[in-house]
Order: structure tokens, then C-alpha cells, then sequence
């Protein structure tokens, strides 16, 4: 069996490593930025500190900041539009998952216009040139969108969000700067942070998990797990770098082996009801882990054992308990929903929501097969 692994070239971590923007523009030898964005970034101090830096050097800028929190087809097409007029030959995606996402859209279709519509990157498609470079610096410490070959679009039409898989949408620098990510309001710093942890634990349970992407996920599963409460609620620094770098190692691993159902299942919430996404995966993520339990607990017990639990002289079911206790205790100190009732899912829904999970492309990498009516059971569960 061959295992692959693509990652990008240059990564910075450390706090004002935003500062290296202008080295590698220069060393690069760009001409012009596109900056990718949201209007709440847009707004906040984060977007000034790097505009900040370009101004400084005198280099030439446009500013793209209406991208969506679930970007849309059109949301992208608009972008492409903007880009194409901005004369830029590099994006700078200063965001969250939502932004550097759509940033990979716009990047793969202004380089390969064919796919204009959108639609047709949806799953895994081998374009044909390299997307135009990106240099993205996350504001959240969560989607490891900066790190992986993976990005995800909604499609209104069908009511989908497409996850697209591509290795030329990979941005050339990434720049994890923990004074960013300690800007992130409380709510968002948890749900994000579960996003990652999810990352973390459903790679590491991937069918296409292998030694590399192992030593990738359990380390994420230390970092997250140990430094999620202290960096949502006390804003501890160390806490703030320690989980910005999990998340992005989790992206390491999980962009190469793949998720599961937890993210089907989470996908199916977001196009249809508009739920954030980390939120849904952190209310998802103890459930499909204790349902993935009974196929695998020797692997709870190394992720025990990563998180810090203590898991001497237990049973199987005891270390997949464990571990799913384990986090249903973050998610309460985080103040995550308890259930989907709370986030304005309808049950006559869940019949409807488990068909799309169960054709999302994240599915058949799950460790345990799932059926469409072990799908609607865990969605009732969680209800």
C-alpha cells in the first residue's frame, strides 16, 4: 500500500509571525495582494494589524471582504470576479475556515476557469494547473483549513455542502500568529477548538490513517484536549499558542487520512440549518465516538492516553467511556448545546439530514460502517 502526504511548503508559528508576510511577498517577488476576509475581520483590529505591514512597505493591496460564514457557489463566483479585476497575482486569506475556503475556490478557478461553475469541484478532482499561490493566516484555531488539501462550499441549489478535495489548493505559506487567534470571541474560541479536537480524533479513526498521520493526531488530541478550557475561559497564552498549534498539526494528519461521519453528519446540519460548523461537530463528536467505540477500543486507549486519562486496569468499554466522558465534560465547560433541539433542529428532519450525511463524502472513511439507520439513530440520540 502507498501512503501520501502533502502538506504546505512554509509554515511560521509564534506570536507576530504575521510579521513574515512581507518577507515572503518580497521573496517571492509579488506584485499585488488580494485579501480575502469577512466583514466581522474586516471590521476588528485583526485585519489592520496586517494591512498595517503592506502599508508600511508600500505594497499594493485590494481588499475582498464579503465572503459568507458557509460561503455559497455564488459567494465564490463574486470573489473570482474581484480577483480577476484586481490585477493581483497572490491571495492573502486573513480569516476562518469560511474565508481561506473560499479563498481555495477562488484560487483553483481564476488558475482553471473551466470550473467556473463551481459545482464541478465538488468531491475529489484533479485540476488540471496550480491554483493562484495563497498565503493564508488564520484568525481561528480550529478548521486547519491553511494546512490542508480540503475546502467546503455550500451549493443552495442542492442544499449541499461540497466538500472538495484538491492537492493544488494547498496555500504555499501558512502563518499562525496566537495575538490573532486570542482575538477570537469566547463562543467562537469553543466551537472552533472542538472543530479541531474532532479533526484530531476522527483522523486518527480514519480507515487511511497511518503511522505519519497517527503521530499527528494523537499529538493534536494532547495539545487540544489539555488547552481548549484554559484558552476559551481564562484566555491563558500558552494555553491560546498550545491549542493554534494543535489545530494546525491535527490538519497535518487528518488532510492525509480523511474524517468521518461526525463531519457527514455535521455537514448535513450546516447546509440545511445553517449551524456553525464546530459547534455541530463538538455537540456531534461524543456520540459517533462512542458508537465508533465498540468496533476499535484499543485505539480510545491511546487516545486516552494522549489526552492524559488514566487508563490502567480498565475494560474495553471502560477506555471508549473514558474517553467519551472526557468530552462531554469540555463541551460543559465550554458551554456547548447540549443537544440539537437547541440549535433549531426539527425532528421530522432527521430522516432527511441522515441521507445526506450518509452520501457525504467523509462517510465511507469512517472506522465503523454506517448504515443510514445508524445515522438517524445517532441523530435521535443526540436530539
Amino acid at each position: 500500500m502507498v501512503n501520501r502526504v502533502v502538506l504546505n511548503g512554509t509554515v511560521y508559528f509564534g506570536r507576530e509571525s504575521r510579521g513574515n508576510l512581507i518577507t515572503e511577498l518580497k521573496d517571492r517577488q509579488f506584485s499585488k495582494v488580494f485579501i480575502v476576509t469577512d466583514d466581522g475581520v474586516s471590521k476588528s483590529g485583526i485585519l489592520t494589524s496586517i494591512t498595517k505591514i503592506l502599508n508600511h512597505y508600500n505594497f499594493p493591496y485590494e481588499i475582498y471582504d464579503d465572503v459568507r460564514p458557509n460561503p455559497t457557489v455564488q459567494n465564490v463566483k463574486d470573489g473570482v470576479v474581484a480577483f480577476d479585476s484586481s490585477m493581483s497575482d497572490v491571495i492573502v486569506a486573513v480569516g476562518g475556515g469560511s474565508v481561506i475556503d473560499t479563498s481555495k475556490a477562488i484560487s483553483i478557478i481564476s488558475a482553471n476557469p473551466e470550473h467556473i461553475d463551481v459545482v464541478s469541484l465538488d468531491g475529489l478532482v484533479k485540476t488540471k494547473n496550480m491554483g493562484v499561490p495563497i498565503i493564508a493566516i488564520p484568525t481561528t484555531s480550529g478548521t486547519a483549513a491553511e494546512v490542508t488539501m480540503n475546502y467546503v462550499i455550500t451549493d443552495p441549489n442542492r442544499v449541499k455542502k461540497m466538500v472538495c478535495i484538491d492537492t493544488h489548493s494547498v496555500p504555499i505559506v501558512s502563518i499562525i500568529d496566537g495575538d490573532i487567534m486570542e482575538c477570537m470571541p469566547k463562543s467562537f474560541a469553543a466551537s472552533t477548538g472542538m472543530d479541531a479536537l474532532t479533526h484530531a480524533m476522527e483522523g486518527y479513526l480514519n480507515k487511511n490513517s497511518f503511522l505519519v498521520t497517527d503521530m499527528y493526531h494523537l499529538n493534536a488530541m494532547a495539545l487540544i484536549y489539555k488547552n481548549l478550557n484554559k484558552a476559551v475561559n481564562y484566555k491563558d497564552k500558552d494555553a491560546i499558542d498550545n491549542v493554534a498549534l494543535g489545530q494546525y498539526i491535527a490538519g497535518c494528519g487528518f488532510s492525509n487520512s480523511g474524517l468521518g461521519i461526525v463531519h457527514s453528519m455535521a455537514h448535513a446540519l450546516g447546509a440545511v440549518y445553517d449551524v456553525p460548523h464546530g459547534l455541530a461537530n463538538a455537540i456531534i463528536l461524543p456520540y459517533v465516538m462512542r458508537y465508533n467505540g465498540k468496533v476499535c477500543p484499543n485505539l480510545f486507549r491511546n487516545m486516552g492516553r494522549a489526552m492524559g486519562l488514566d487508563m490502567k486496569d480498565i475494560t474495553d468499554s471502560e477506555a471508549v467511556d473514558a474517553v467519551c466522558n472526557a468530552i462531554f465534560k469540555l463541551d460543559s465547560e465550554l458551554s456547548i448545546p447540549k443537544n440539537l433541539k437547541e440549535v433549531g433542529v426539527k425532528e421530522e428532519d432527521i430522516q432527511m439530514l441522515a441521507n445526506k450525511a450518509y452520501n457525504d463524502i467523509c462517510t465511507p472513511g469512517n472506522v465503523r460502517k454506517a448504515s443510514v439507520n445508524d445515522i438517524i439513530n445517532l441523530y435521535r440520540e443526540m436530539y
